[in-house]
């Protein structure tokens, strides 16, 4: 009886801890090929690993119907003990933290682009205060940030507008004024009031669909029965400066991602803008968060507040 009970766990410490983490990565996204792109494999790796773990459980532990992978039983009663035991670490990770005091660590931060214009300095100031972390930031478009995000990859995401088909803690810390720009040389930037209904004459330069800056021009424009003109669609803020300041059109951006006195640039006095949003600091709800992300996050509220 006692040799039947723990042929299971003889069978289990032949699974390592990584093959784990990707079996977790595969079940949180129902893709193979998602999964490797998330964790930086390919993905003939991420199903050899997967094929070694079920061999070890000794069943199947997905099945794959259309282009979708589907928990088997055995499938999900590992992921229930997978997410019992990062759990576990997780705990074990904020005590071993308590103990040194913050000595070491590490912390990892995925933002979307424009938070690029502000996040290194606060990450630098961090880091400052406490040397012996160590911090990784990936700084992507949204599509991908929120992938890593339902796939609980990072301790902490930074959105301009957090996602509301997912259950997360959305934290405000940062003022996000979005403003209208145009070419310096543009008619519209010698005038001292413009309409909406004006600049959505005007052709239009856009970040891509799903983008903050995008969702939040969007549904200024549709709250106002005005549907602008998009000439083209860009996926960074610095190639839409560029376009506009080339007199490619007007554009939407964060006031983060303009520098003062930017030549060849004109911030329009729009009525209704600037937009007044927010930065946020992201986390799938119940998370318990790192002592490490705790206290950044709390360093960030305390940094912004001192600043105002």
């Amino acid at each position: 009886m006692a040799e039947s009970a723990s042929a299971p766990a003889r069978l289990m410490r032949r699974a390592t801890f990584r093959q784990l983490e990707i079996f977790d990565a595969v079940a949180r996204s129902g893709s193979f090929s998602r999964a490797a792109e998330a964790l930086h494999l390919t993905q003939p790796t991420i199903s050899m690993q997967i094929r070694k773990l079920s061999e070890a459980v000794g069943m199947p532990l997905f099945e794959q119907v259309g282009k979708r992978v589907f928990l088997t039983h055995a499938g999900r009663e590992l992921y229930a003990a997978c997410r019992e035991l990062f759990r576990t670490l997780d705990g074990f990770e904020m005590s071993i933290a308590n103990l040194r005091g913050l000595k070491q660590g590490a912390l990892h931060v995925a933002a979307v682009t424009t938070a690029e214009y502000f996040l290194p300095r606060i990450l630098g100031e961090f880091c400052q205060r406490y040397p012996g972390i160590d911090v990784s930031l990936e700084v992507t478009n949204r599509e991908h940030a929120l992938e890593r995000l339902r796939q609980n990859l990072d301790d902490l995401y930074i959105f301009g507008q957090p996602p509301h088909d997912l259950d997360v803690e959305a934290v405000p810390f940062l003022e996000n004024p979005l403003v209208v720009i145009a070419a310096a040389g543009h008619p519209l930037a010698g005038q001292r009031r413009v309409t909406p209904e004006r600049i959505a004459r005007e052709p239009f330069l856009m970040r891509e669909p799903g983008s903050g800056t995008r969702l939040a021009a969007e549904s200024f424009f549709a709250a106002r029965g005005l549907s602008p003109k998009v000439r083209m669609e860009l996926g960074s803020n610095e190639a839409i400066k560029q376009a506009v300041a080339g007199g490619l059109g007007i554009s939407i951006l964060s006031g983060h991602a303009l520098r003062k006195g930017e030549d060849g640039l004109a911030v329009l006095p729009v009525q209704g803008f600037p937009l007044r949003k927010s930065w946020y600091l992201v986390y799938p709800r119940g998370k318990q968060l790192s002592v490490v992300a705790r206290t950044f996050l709390e360093f960030s509220l305390r940094q912004i507040k001192n600043k105002c």
